[in-house]
């Protein structure tokens, strides 16, 4: 399946240190093996990678392959917070891999996880102070680093008042003022509106062009990126299992990026790889026994209602307690909408237009500044109108949540311990709550992992555990914050399956998501844009 590769010669060359003093440096893994702790069997088995200086890599693979993991691994991370076994060779320029000595620069998914200051040239500067740069060289370091990226604001310009594209084009300038010989992005575009991930692959493309840094990009949808590397990288297990669980991953496809698409497409496809030409995947059809909700309500039932809702927060300065020079930030302006049972809605529009707020607002983890938002009768059920007064119990009783940092709903030692929580705190039958969790974890491609310690996950494999979590007690209203980030073609039918199957069987639903193909099967869309209903 692997196409031949050309000579190292007619490849990217080491070259020379690039225009920004970087030193490109070269990557080798041998016999590269991860066994995490509790795990019946290895994330990764054997894998074998050279990568040349300067040369740019794309990292594909279905979830779950490992590709996160052999990121982490190259940037000597890998085992630091985490138990587990690891065998094999890591190397960069051929000296074992640690973690923190700047040679290797790692981006994260969420830019908000890079963000560790108030003001952007702090937050630049927050590499380079930790390297022991000299404070003379730090000040040129951020000014290079923000012009490469094309972020052209002061350096006192508030790093919360950027967009989501913005957000990671400054955490992408901190990783370049470091001046890595390797830079690793581990899916920097997945949590982006289009324009926001154009944005970020142009700048990407710009900065290495000028520096001349390794690349190695872990993305699932290749389309933006095939104009931006050389080489194609597939991770994946001997006998692909889908969206149902598989085997320790390896190398399964390696070359010219137009080489393997040419020779392998199909191939990949089948193997969850979001392939460029390839038809779109359609929703899987899921049993309504598994997501219908626990109430039963006519089709088309009022839920919840927002009446002129708007939203207004102070700027927010990390541990700061002085507050009253803060400024006030509008999340949302005026809106109206609706939720009605047997139907779902998605919520449109750039980063940072406020679909995470109206969520929030809307089932009740958030009360309104203005405007009202009032529960009907038929799912309030004896609970006060408005939801965000609801209890603890009562929120959960009704609503199903799946937020954008999916790692916040666990609350078990297990996966299946994890996705009972719930059921078990509100007193539901445990047998028949055992056997929906059972057929909603074999719908997400978590059964075989029910016993496994669910930090141990990846973020595609975390997103649709909330999913299913949000599911298990059979809610009437749910409300999901982009869903199907991190999802390969099989787990993506699999979650918008969920979405759809929900609808049909009488759920009223929220969701907010970048996701064109998902869009596309909506009942309805809510379009945003700074804070206030367009459509």
């Amino acid at each position: 399946m692997t196409p031949s590769r050309p000579p190292a010669e007619q490849r990217r060359s080491a070259g020379s240190a690039g225009s920004a003093g970087v030193q490109p440096a070269g990557v080798r893994a041998a016999g590269l093996c991860w066994h995490p702790l509790g795990r019946s069997a290895p994330v990764l088995a054997g894998v074998d990678l050279q990568i040349a200086p300067g040369e740019r890599v794309l990292l594909a693979g279905a979830s779950g392959s490992g590709k996160s993991t052999l990121l982490r691994a190259i940037a000597g991370i890998l085992g630091a917070a985490e138990p587990g076994e690891l065998t094999g060779t890591v190397a960069v320029d051929g000296a074992p891999t640690v973690g923190g000595d700047g040679r290797v620069g790692l981006l994260v998914q969420d830019p908000s996880d890079a963000r560790v200051a108030g003001r952007i040239g702090r937050d630049v500067a927050f590499g380079p102070e930790n390297l022991a740069v000299p404070r003379a060289q730090i000040h040129d370091r951020i000014a290079w680093a923000l012009e490469a990226v094309g972020l052209r604001y002061g350096v006192q310009h508030r790093s919360d008042a950027l967009s989501g594209g913005e957000a990671q084009r400054l955490a992408l300038a901190g990783v370049l003022a470091m001046r890595p010989g390797v830079v690793l992005l581990d899916e920097p575009t997945s949590m982006l509106d289009a324009a926001s991930a154009a944005a970020v692959i142009e700048a990407v493309r710009a900065v290495v062009a000028s520096c001349g840094a390794t690349l190695v990009v872990v993305e699932h949808q290749l389309e933006g990126w095939v104009d931006v590397v050389d080489r194609l990288v597939v991770l994946g297990s001997d006998e692909h299992h889908g969206a149902h669980g598989g085997g320790a991953a390896t190398v399964v496809a390696d070359g010219p990026v137009a080489a393997v698409l040419a020779q392998c497409g199909p191939e990949l496809a089948r193997r969850g790889v979001w392939v460029p030409g390839q038809p779109d995947p359609e929703p899987w059809a899921i049993p309504e026994s598994l997501v219908e909700p626990l109430v039963e309500l006519p089709r088309g039932q009022l839920l919840v209602t927002a009446e002129a809702v708007s939203l207004r927060r102070r700027e927010r300065r990390g541990l700061s307690v002085v507050r009253r020079d803060l400024a006030v930030i509008t999340a949302l302006d005026g809106v109206d909408a609706q939720v009605r049972s047997g139907r779902w809605d998605a919520l449109t529009g750039p980063s940072g237009s406020g679909k995470s707020t109206l969520l929030e607002v809307m089932c009740g983890l958030t009360p309104p500044t203005t405007g009202t938002v009032s529960a009907d009768p038929a799912l309030a059920r004896g609970a006060r109108g408005e939801p965000w007064r609801w209890s603890g119990a009562e929120l959960a009783t009704r609503v199903g949540w799946v937020p954008q940092r999916a790692e916040l709903t666990v609350v078990g030692r297990t996966v299946a311990e994890s996705m009972l929580a719930t059921t078990r705190a509100l007193g539901q039958d445990e047998r028949s709550s055992q056997r929906r969790a059972k057929g909603l974890l074999e719908v997400v491609g978590l059964g075989a992992l029910a016993g496994r310690n669910p930090h141990q996950l990846s973020g595609g494999e975390l997103r649709r555990l909330a999913m299913a979590t949000a599911l298990v007690h059979g809610p009437a209203l749910m409300a999901c914050d982009e869903p199907t980030v991190g999802q390969d073609r099989d787990t993506w039918s699999a979650v918008a399956g969920l979405i759809g199957g929900y609808a049909r069987a009488g759920g009223g639903q929220l969701v907010a998501t970048h996701d064109a193909r998902l869009t596309a099967h909506a009942d309805g869309v809510i379009a945003l844009a700074a804070g206030r209903r367009v459509s």
